[in-house]
C-alpha cells in the first residue's frame, strides 16, 4: 500500500498502488472529502468533483423538456385541412 495525502486534511491516505488508476474515487478516512486518483507514480489525489452526477440528472430533465416543446410545436404547425384536396 502506498500512501497519499489528503488535499482537505493533509491526513495520510492509503491507496492499493497496484490496483489504482487515474480517475479511481476513494474517500478520505480522517475527513470523508470524495477524492479522485490524480496520478500513479507517486499516487496523488485531488478533489473528486461531486457535481457530475447531479449535472447529468440536470442534462437528461432538459432533454426531455426539449423534446415536449418540439412534439408541442409541430402539432401547433399542422392546421386542420392540411393535405384535404378531395374537396
Amino acid at each position: 500500500m502506498a500512501m497519499a495525502i489528503c488535499p482537505a486534511c493533509d491526513a495520510e491516505v492509503e491507496v492499493d498502488e497496484l490496483d489504482a488508476d487515474v480517475g479511481d474515487e476513494l474517500s478520505c478516512p480522517e475527513c470523508g472529502q470524495n477524492l479522485v486518483v490524480n496520478g500513479t507514480d507517486p499516487i496523488e489525489l485531488d478533489f473528486a468533483d461531486d457535481d457530475d452526477e447531479d449535472e447529468d440528472d440536470d442534462e437528461d430533465e432538459d432533454e426531455v423538456e426539449d423534446d415536449d416543446d418540439t412534439d408541442l410545436d409541430d402539432e401547433e404547425d399542422e392546421e386542420p385541412g392540411d393535405g384535404d384536396l378531395d374537396e
